[in-house]
């Protein structure tokens, strides 16, 4: 968990594209309840400071389809379209519920990441302000060594190429929740891949 004072201090800094790993629960179809932002409002819900969890980071390559116009909204778009629902199905209940969400790219708005990258091949300096960002969250969570989860290839490779061992515990990639298979599939997949880097670090503390 995170005490007020830190929460303060990211949602201050951070919450125009960060955000929590959690979700009010589905009341009816499996996007139903996506776009529900009290759940991570500690005066309209106050056990949820018990919920967030700066041991484990997911982070994606960039903003895909808006700019967030309302603290934390990242990784709950409301929309139709939109599946970020998929996260919720696959760590509710499990010891990534409550990680921390953000992207390493803020500046580019963009749904297809083989044009972000290209974009970036002919700006690097973006990566080098973006990556200074995302350090930057990083401390401001207090942390020393996350579990970061990577969504994408394109996401793990950047912070593979920028990012220290001296950042995180482990670095895993995992599949990306925009990926056109069921929330079941994606919650096995998902799981299977955190489980096969973990095998690699038979100290890991963190359970699911």
């Amino acid at each position: 968990m995170i005490d007020q004072t830190r929460l303060d201090l990211i949602r201050r800094k951070h919450s125009a594209y960060a955000s929590w790993a959690v979700w009010a629960p589905p009341s009816g179809g499996p996007k139903s309840g996506m776009g529900n932002l009290d759940v991570l409002d500690e005066r309209a819900n106050p056990a949820v400071l018990a919920q967030f969890n700066p041991g484990v980071v997911m982070i994606g390559l960039n903003l895909s389809r808006f700019r967030p116009d309302k603290p934390f909204l990242n990784f709950h778009d409301p929309s139709p379209v939109a599946n970020d629902f998929k996260i919720r199905f696959a760590f509710s209940g499990t010891g990534f519920w409550g990680a921390y969400m953000t992207d390493v790219i803020k500046e580019v708005v963009e749904l297809r990441s083989r044009q972000v990258l290209d974009h970036l091949k002919l700006h690097p300096e973006i990566v080098s302000h973006n990556m200074e960002t995302l350090r930057g969250e990083l401390a401001d969570l207090g942390h020393p060594k996350p579990v970061v989860l990577a969504f994408g290839g394109a996401a793990y490779s950047l912070l593979d190429q920028n990012l220290g061992p001296d950042h995180y515990s482990i670095l895993v990639h995992i599949t990306h929740y925009s990926h056109r298979i069921s929330k079941e599939n994606y919650k096995e997949a998902v799981h299977q891949q955190i489980a096969r880097a973990q095998r690699d670090l038979p100290n890991s503390r963190l359970s699911e």
